[in-house]
C-alpha cells in the first residue's frame, strides 16, 4: 500500500496509507453487523496494507471506538495511525430517547450532547482513549461544526466561536503536550473547514464527501489555502453516500439522501465514460481525490469483508490519462482539477 507522509514544519511526522479505513459503517449505520463480523471486516483491511484507521465517539453511539479498539489491541501501536473526534459527549439515556434511531441499528442506548467547549473537548478525548483501550491517537478532529448538523448557518456559526473560545484551546494544549500529534476538524462542508484554517493553527482536516467526482467546490479557495499552510486533507465519502460506488442504480443515496434525477443523470454520464475506458467507477471515485497534493488519504468505509475487499483491489488500480481528459471534455469534472498529463 502507497504511502503520503504529512509533516509540520519538520517536527510532526505522520505517514498515512493512501487507503484508509472510515469507520461509521462498523457502528451498525443503517443496517446491524455482529462483533465477529466487524473484527473480519478490518483484518481484510489490515490484510490489503491499510493502516490509517478514523473513527468517532458518533459513530454506533460508542460502537464504532468500542470495536476498533478490541482490533487494534492486537496490532503493534507504531504500525498504525488512528484519529478520531471531539465535540459530542454520549450520555445514557431511555431506548426512546437515544440519537440516531433510523440510522444506527443495535447500539448502546445514548444521546449526544453537543459541547465545543475546553472541558467538553477534554472529556470527550479521555472517554474515546476510554473505549479504544488505547494511551494516544495520532489525530483529533473536531466534529461536526457544519450547517448539515446543526441546521443553520447560525447554529453553525454560534457552535465555531464556542469552540475557538474553549474547545480550540484544549486541542492546542493536546498537541503541545503530546498527546496528539495533529488537530483539525472533521466536517461535511468545505466553507467551515476553511473559516477554521483562517480562524486557527490546524494541521489536517477530514472532509467528507465534498471532493469527489461529483463535487469540486473546494478548489475555489479552501484547497489554495491549505497548499499555502501546508495542511493536509483527508476525504471522506469518496462515494458520495453510495451512488459513486453503486452507479445511478434505483434508490442510490447521494449526501444521505436518495439521489435526485440531476445526480442520476450526471453520474450516469461519468459511469458510460469510465465503461468506455473499461474502469470501474468505484475506482476512478477512490483514485481521483489522491490526484491532489493536499490529499494524504481517501477513507471509504466497509460494512462486508466484500466491500473492505472491493477497495482494497479498486484502489491499486491505474486510471488511463485519457478518461480525466474525456471527463473536462465533457462538463463532468472541472478544468482545474488536478488529473496527469
Amino acid at each position: 500500500m502507497k504511502k503520503r507522509t504529512w509533516s509540520r514544519s519538520g517536527s510532526a511526522e505522520i505517514e498515512f496509507t493512501e487507503l484508509g479505513f472510515g469507520t461509521a459503517p462498523l457502528g451498525n449505520m443503517y443496517r446491524s453487523i455482529s462483533d465477529d463480523d466487524a473484527q473480519r471486516i478490518l483484518e481484510e483491511a489490515w490484510s490489503f496494507g491499510i493502516r490509517y484507521f478514523d473513527t468517532a465517539p458518533l459513530y454506533g453511539l460508542t460502537l464504532s471506538e468500542r470495536r476498533l479498539g478490541d482490533f487494534l489491541k492486537t496490532k503493534d501501536r507504531g504500525e498504525f495511525v488512528l484519529s478520531t473526534k471531539a465535540g459530542r459527549l454520549l450520555r445514557p439515556c431511555g431506548p426512546k430517547d437515544r440519537t440516531g434511531i433510523g440510522q444506527w441499528f443495535d447500539v448502546p442506548n445514548m444521546r449526544q450532547v453537543y459541547d465545543y467547549s475546553h472541558d467538553g473537548i477534554m472529556r470527550s478525548f479521555e472517554e474515546s482513549l476510554s473505549r479504544l483501550d488505547i494511551d494516544r491517537v495520532d489525530v483529533l478532529f473536531v466534529h461536526d461544526l457544519c450547517i448539515f448538523t446543526h441546521g443553520s448557518k447560525e447554529t453553525s456559526d454560534r457552535r465555531i466561536c464556542e469552540f475557538m473560545a474553549g474547545g480550540y484551546d484544549a486541542m492546542v494544549r493536546l498537541r503541545d503536550e503530546g498527546a496528539v500529534r495533529a488537530i483539525g476538524g472533521g466536517v461535511n462542508e468545505w466553507e467551515v473547514c476553511q473559516t477554521l484554517a483562517e480562524r486557527g493553527d490546524f494541521d489536517l482536516f477530514l472532509l467528507a464527501g465534498r471532493y469527489t467526482l461529483l463535487e469540486q467546490e473546494a478548489l475555489d479557495s479552501f484547497f489554495p489555502l491549505c497548499e499555502q499552510r501546508g495542511i493536509g486533507i483527508v476525504i471522506g465519502g469518496p462515494y458520495n453516500s453510495g451512488i459513486l460506488a453503486t452507479g445511478p442504480m434505483k434508490g442510490a443515496f447521494y449526501n444521505y439522501s436518495p439521489a435526485s434525477d440531476q445526480i442520476l443523470d450526471r453520474v450516469g454520464k461519468i459511469k458510460s465514460i469510465c465503461d468506455d475506458h473499461s474502469i470501474e467507477l468505484k475506482t476512478a471515485a477512490l483514485r481521483f481525490p489522491l490526484l491532489h497534493s493536499v490529499v494524504v488519504s481517501v477513507i471509504p468505509g466497509a460494512q462486508s469483508v466484500d466491500e473492505a475487499e472491493s477497495n482494497g483491489e479498486n484502489i491499486k488500480r491505474n486510471v488511463p490519462v485519457a478518461l480525466w481528459n474525456d471527463l473536462k471534455a465533457e462538463g463532468l469534472l472541472r478544468k482545474d482539477a488536478p488529473t496527469p498529463n
